[in-house]
């Protein structure tokens, strides 16, 4: 099932054309803007599970912010009117 298949007839390599008197020229290497970065999995896991803490944290600090500015505002209020009478 996972076994390669090869051709029937095989054709054969073909055949250098270069004499002995053209010298041949190396290509040049090709280099990349961006060199190769290899990530393993576990980096990836890392980074993700960081930033999903990290966004909880911050979204449970603007919670508490919220409602400490909200019960401060109320408290407020219950004081001014308490002041008044």
């Amino acid at each position: 099932m996972f076994l390669p298949k090869y051709p029937d007839n095989p054709t054969p390599p073909p055949a250098h054309t270069h004499t002995a008197h053209t010298p041949t020229k190396p290509a040049p290497a090709r280099r990349s803007a961006l060199p190769a970065v290899s990530v393993s999995t576990g980096a990836v896991v890392a980074v993700l599970t960081g930033g999903v803490v990290l966004t909880a944290l911050l979204t449970a600090v603007a919670v508490s912010a919220i409602s400490v500015a909200i019960a401060a505002v109320v408290l407020r209020s219950l004081l001014r009117e308490h002041n008044r009478r």
